[in-house]
């Protein structure tokens, strides 16, 4: 996923299965099967699979506005804006 961030909404993830590596702001951590973080609004963050193994994730996005031009793509390897 982009290195990304939000003004209007906060996200919740939260793993099904699999194993995520997470990057908010300057930290990076690993969440498992059952574990979940929370994004603030403004906070840059991405979305890792460095697995093999299947990863789903539960975004449940919080605020007073979800829309998809509320992305701020910092870095994309697919070339979004």
């Amino acid at each position: 996923m982009s290195l990304q961030r939000h003004k209007h909404r906060n996200e919740h993830w939260v793993v099904v299965s699999g194993c995520a590596t997470v990057t908010i702001n300057d930290k990076t951590f690993m969440l498992h099967q059952n574990e979940s973080t929370y994004i603030k609004a403004g906070e840059l963050h991405r979305l890792l699979n460095a697995t093999d193994e299947l990863l789903v994730i539960i975004e449940a996005q919080v605020g007073s506005y979800t829309g998809e031009d509320d992305i701020e793509r910092i870095e994309d390897d697919y070339k979004r804006d």
